[in-house]
């Protein structure tokens, strides 16, 4: 059996079932889904930032983030994955070098606070986005990680954040163009965002 991540029987799944091991002994992929909607939407509106310096955009506060919206729902909430996964044509980093891969991209997060133009942020903030995307550290959730971390970094930097409401596969489409080198597509979404 083969999950959404392309992923044969691992771990993280029921046996003999694609539906992830979750806290709430949920066994149907769909209520699993609206259970995950359902606690992670109060778990966001419980953080409060406590970011005093862009040197804390970091894995361990990507981790902590993922750890604060999944907390209910998974054992694994926080942790990085330690299977190999694909959507799609899309091949996500290896498990192994998962760390590795995203502390460099961490590592640029610093130098945005010289940048001037709002344009060049944006296109270097969609870029690190998509980069981070191509990672995919967690086994689950990491959409919605990602977009709670940068919206704290948008905020941190100056700039508001209101997701423009558009279909997933719009948002899905655009990541796969980032994957793919071409970033225009979601540098508007992140343009629209901030504007």
């Amino acid at each position: 059996m083969r999950d959404k991540y392309g992923v044969s029987q691992d771990n993280y799944c029921y046996p003999n079932s694609d539906v992830l091991k979750n806290k709430l002994n949920i066994l149907d992929d769909a209520t699993l889904e609206d259970a995950e909607l359902a606690f992670t939407a109060v778990r966001y509106t419980e953080y409060s930032s406590a970011i005093s310096s862009i040197n804390s955009f970091n894995l361990a506060h990507l981790k902590t983030l993922h750890q604060q919206l999944f907390q209910d729902v998974f054992e694994w909430a926080g942790k990085i994955r330690t299977v190999d996964i694909s959507k799609g044509l899309t091949r996500f980093c290896t498990c192994q070098r998962i760390e590795q891969e995203a502390t460099k991209q961490f590592s640029r997060l610093p130098l945005l606070i010289k940048i001037n133009s709002t344009e060049e942020l944006i296109t270097v903030i969609a870029d690190i986005f998509c980069e981070l995307n191509i990672i995919h550290p967690f086994r689950e959730g990491n959409g919605r990680t990602q977009r709670f971390f940068f919206e704290e970094l948008f905020f941190f930097l100056g700039l508001n954040v209101e997701w423009p409401d558009i279909t997933k596969d719009k948002w899905v489409e655009a990541n796969i163009q980032g994957y793919n080198g071409d970033l225009k597509p979601f540098v508007q979404i992140l343009t629209d965002a901030t504007s």
